[in-house]
């Protein structure tokens, strides 16, 4: 059985920094592609980054290229969301998941994590 469990959402304030922490588990980790997705209300649910998890090679949108940065830890089958910089606009639930595709497409990614909230103060 696969199961993504996030971590690390909290209360930061304008500027500052936070880490999300995604466990992975059940996963054949060398064929996947982790990413982070973000959703506020009312919106879709907007791409924020992936990783391959073989390679370590990532990608990001320009909405948070050069503040967000993606690593994984294989040992500790762990994807983390490292946000810097941190804007009231990035406010949102913020979710991992994973894919048997490098994309961005939030369609084609078949396992969720149930979300941790992030909420950035002026």
């Amino acid at each position: 059985q696969v199961r993504l469990v996030e971590s690390g959402g909290g209360l930061v304030q304008a500027g500052g920094s936070l880490r999300l922490s995604c466990v992975a588990s059940g996963l054949t980790f060398r064929s996947y592609a982790m990413a982070w997705f973000r959703q506020t209300p009312g919106k879709e649910r907007e791409f924020v980054g992936n990783i391959r998890w073989g390679s370590g090679v990532s990608y990001y949108p320009d909405t948070v290229k050069g503040r967000f940065a993606i690593s994984r830890d294989i040992a500790k089958n762990t994807v983390y969301l490292q946000m810097n910089s941190l804007e009231p606009v990035d406010t949102a639930v913020y979710y991992c998941a994973a894919a048997n595709h490098f994309t961005t497409t939030q369609d084609r990614y078949d396992y969720w994590g149930q979300g941790t909230q992030v909420t950035v103060s002026s």
